[in-house]
């Protein structure tokens, strides 16, 4: 039986679960076996996005999972990444010339 590790983190709390599965396990299997949504409650198992060690999985009831895996939970993004660099280049002082 695989050893893996489900991961979220909020700003004030980070949790990271070690779960051992069945061989053939999906990442939404760990993630509902390993109990964090007891932990963390705003989490919807079936439709908060996934990845494993940083890397989305589309699909994470069909992602089968290996020894090792770290399944991380990701929380919705506040601003685009896009408009956050937007919005620091806006801030920053203009060198005098």
């Amino acid at each position: 039986m695989p050893k893996v590790e489900v991961a979220y983190a909020r700003p004030d709390k980070q949790e990271i679960i070690p779960v051992q599965v069945p061989e053939g396990a999906t990442a939404l299997e760990a993630v509902k076996q390993s109990g964090i949504t007891a932990i963390f409650p705003e989490i919807d198992a079936d439709s908060i996005d996934m990845g494993i060690f940083g890397k989305v999985i589309k699909k994470p009831d069909l992602h089968e999972l290996r020894e090792g895996d770290r399944v991380e939970l990701y929380r919705p993004l506040q601003i685009d990444p896009k408009q956050a660099r937007l919005n620091r280049a806006k801030k920053k002082p203009v060198a005098d010339q």
